[in-house]
């Protein structure tokens, strides 16, 4: 099938990389020709693992290729997937701009049937106005307008494309379903399915199944907020939970908040959905109320160690995307907590495997990057933990007590035994956990 992809962000890159794969041909479009030109010389501008691979097969095998020709693309086209920003707005609202720009200017180009999909993430109705503005230039027969939200988790989105747990398909076209399924067909053959519904329905689920997530991890970060305060362990109460088929084991781990592209941004479109609609969801308020403040835990938990005072201190950072196998940053909460220790005079050093270059791109020098792991905790006063990456599980804790001058570590997201800690010494804080408090000499 002749595919363009409108868009070459997360989504659209992964999308038509995909789809290329299966032996479609694929044409990504952009309007930033230096992005353009740089993907048509084969760089990858994000990680994400397993993309890099079969990115260059495809673009060898001739099969997905890189313009910012729009007129071109849609014509050599059938099937158009709209991948477009759609940033919140000061009031939480998804901003539309870039979807409704577009498809205004498809109602300028296409001359035979097309199949319009949106595939970003947009509010309930977008659909609608998408066919609306289409149809201002255009008579029906000559398009149909899907909603096909994309379910990829950062660091296994390949994974998620080319073996999805379920499609979402939104349409009531029967000329635009059948395109869908043949389209799809190739992703399902392990027989996972594919659920044809109406656009405003299939809109709505992706909001909700991203709010319900982003529940969870906030109900458990209350929950380990309290297992603090009343000697519980939130590792064994997530365990005794996550046994309950009724629950399951998923997104029930503590931390220090969410992050991405994702959670954040879709929380507060589902709730800006709500009001708009008189609606008060109350539910979503308070997921986004916790977040926000579960992002400031572990800067408590380090100044009441220091005793309130951290200037001059200096503090090593494990981690700076919002979850591993990712350089994305976006809503990070290890973005939060470097401007706060910042704000208390600290120094801060950090080290991530991938996402230093973007976090260069805010702090410049105001922040020192390392080149590995250990390095950031070179004659640091602390090791702080934001991102749980597998190369931080298992690390030499000689050598941690060799390089910090206080033997004190500070785990976001639980990495490590508490008993283990306590045996090996160290002052150890995490997440809903007991202390290991450093045994006295």
């Amino acid at each position: 099938m002749n595919i363009a992809v409108v868009g070459t962000g997360y989504v659209g890159l992964v999308t038509g990389t995909c789809f290329a794969e299966t032996g479609n041909n694929v044409i990504c479009v952009d309007n930033n020709a230096n992005k353009v030109k740089s993907l048509q010389s084969g760089v990858v501008p994000i990680f994400e693992p397993g993309l890099e691979l079969l990115f260059d097969r495809n673009t060898k095998e001739g099969r997905l290729h890189f313009t910012t020709d729009l007129h071109s693309a849609v014509q050599q086209s059938q099937i158009i997937f709209l991948a477009l920003p759609t940033p919140p707005g000061e009031d939480g609202s998804a901003d539309l701009s870039y979807i409704m720009g577009v498809a205004s200017d498809l109602g300028d180009i296409i001359s035979d049937y097309k199949v319009i999909i949106d595939k970003s993430t947009v509010p309930v109705g977008t659909a609608e106005r998408v066919a609306a503005i289409l149809a201002k230039k255009l008579p029906k027969k000559l398009f149909d307008v899907v909603s096909n939200p994309e379910f990829l988790r950062e660091g296994v989105a390949v994974e998620d494309f080319m073996k999805p747990d379920r499609v979402v398909i939104g349409t009531k076209s029967e000329k635009a379903r059948k395109l869908m399924k043949q389209l799809y067909e190739p992703f399902i053959r392990q027989g996972n399915p594919i659920y044809f519904m109406d656009e405003r329905s299939a809109e709505m689920t992706k909001y909700a199944a991203n709010s319900y997530l982003a529940t969870r991890i906030s109900f458990m970060n209350e929950i380990a907020n309290l297992c603090e305060k009343t000697g519980a362990n939130v590792d064994m109460v997530r365990i005794g939970m996550g046994s309950d088929l009724r629950i399951g084991k998923r997104f029930l781990f503590p931390g220090i908040g969410y992050g991405g592209s994702c959670f954040p941004k879709d929380v507060q479109a589902l709730a800006k959905t709500a009001s708009d609609h008189s609606y008060d969801f109350k539910i979503l308020k308070a997921v986004m109320k916790v977040n926000t403040l579960q992002k400031h835990i572990l800067t408590k938990k380090i100044k009441k160690y220091f005793k309130n005072d951290l200037a001059g201190k200096t503090i090593g950072i494990w981690g700076l995307a919002f979850k591993p196998n990712t350089d994305d940053i976006r809503e990070a909460p290890a973005l939060t907590i470097i401007n706060e220790l910042l704000s208390l005079g600290a120094k801060v050093i950090a080290f991530d495997p991938e996402a230093m270059e973007n976090v260069k791109n805010i702090y410049g020098d105001q922040i020192q990057l390392a080149a590995g792991m250990y390095e950031a905790i070179k004659g640091a006063d602390c090791l702080a933990i934001m991102t749980e990456w597998n190369e931080f599980r298992t690390p030499d804790f000689d050598k941690i007590e060799t390089l910090l001058v206080n033997k004190a570590i500070f785990d976001g997201r639980n990495l490590y035994d508490v008993d283990q800690m306590k045996a090996n010494g160290f002052h150890y804080e995490s997440i809903g956990r007991p202390k290991a408090k450093k045994a006295k000499s």
